[in-house]
């Protein structure tokens, strides 16, 4: 407000927008979703137990003795070791880190797979969202697993083999969402007024499409990290996955796991509830994410979010008892 009384509208930086963005978000969802912010916590203690493997484990994930052949948990070795010696809670542990770069690399690439598939499909329209729709059809129509053990066994196994060709079955399938968005997105007027003022399409694309897709595309990612987790387990667990002696969690289930299984029981409960855990944490997260960051799911009231949307449901409702209108 001035020296005469009228208001004076301050702009907010872009950063500083952001910034309070991530922080309303957090704060709901410590407030408002205490089984995301459970997942949330899981989702960093994975993160660091990947990045810090080689500090956290007390052993190598390869190292032999084999006078520990199949020994109980210990106070040296607390969960026990393997056939051939080796100990289990240091595989554990790199096999986090495994679970970390496969999951996180590739529904980084189907993320980026998706974006550009759905907003060239969405945008362009025509007979190019024709061909590619029927192709994506196509494409969704074939069982996943049988796609993927056909794809590896032409390519052989591998880490980056494993990110490669999830990262396209994930990105393929998700890209008829992006699509979903980008169509509705493009409608608005604000894109009309660009096309109007003669925006190029990679002008309009990269300042009007893809910064309003992001939160479809961050609600993906997110609920598809547990998916690409399981489905690399499930794939080494077929002896399609990472190649030994790397140690994937679903590796670590199958072969030797399940031979001494019935004598060493430790060789397949604790790799078996690192996944579970890993898995459930991720999914609540992820819900968690969309349920605050989809506004179809915020009962109607748009950007009325937090503390302001409460206040706004306080003031209709109380409109609604007196029988007045709510104003502002």
């Amino acid at each position: 407000m001035d020296d005469t009384g009228r208001l004076i509208s301050v702009a907010v930086p872009e950063e500083g927008k952001r910034r309070s963005m991530l922080v309303d978000v957090a704060a709901r969802m410590l407030r408002e979703k205490p089984l995301g912010t459970f997942g949330a916590v899981i989702v960093v203690i994975l993160l660091l137990t990947g990045i810090l493997a080689d500090i956290l484990a007390p052993y190598h994930y390869n190292e032999t003795d084999p006078r520990l052949h199949l020994a109980p948990p210990s106070a040296e070795h607390l969960l026990g070791n393997d056939n051939i010696g080796r100990d289990v809670l240091s595989r554990v542990i790199y096999g986090a880190r495994i679970s970390v770069i496969v999951g996180l690399s590739a529904t980084s690439l189907s993320a980026i797979i998706a974006a550009t598939i759905g907003t060239l499909s969405g945008y362009l329209g025509g007979k190019f969202d024709l061909v590619m729709q029927r192709f994506v059809d196509g494409w969704m129509c074939f069982p996943g697993l049988v796609l993927l053990i056909a794809a590896i066994s032409l390519i052989g196994p591998g880490i980056w083999q494993i990110v490669i060709v999830l990262g396209i079955l994930y990105g393929i399938g998700s890209s008829r969402i992006v699509r979903g968005a980008v169509i509705g997105i493009k409608e608005n007027v604000y894109v009309d007024a660009a096309i109007a003022a003669g925006c190029s399409t990679p002008q309009i694309v990269r300042k009007h499409i893809l910064p309003n897709i992001m939160a479809p595309l961050i609600v993906v990612f997110s609920t598809q990290v547990p998916a690409v987790i399981m489905t690399e387990a499930s794939l080494s667990f077929l002896g399609f996955g990472i190649p030994p002696p790397y140690p994937s969690w679903g590796g670590m289930l199958s072969g030797a796991g399940r031979t001494h299984m019935e004598r060493a029981w430790w060789m397949m409960v604790w790799p078996g509830v690192a996944l579970s855990v890993v898995v459930y944490g991720i999914n609540m997260f992820g819900d968690a994410l969309r349920d605050l960051l989809d506004p179809r799911l915020r009962g109607g009231l748009g950007r009325y979010s937090g503390a302001r949307g409460r206040a706004r449901k306080k003031h209709i409702a109380a409109a609604g008892q007196t029988g007045g209108t709510p104003q502002g």
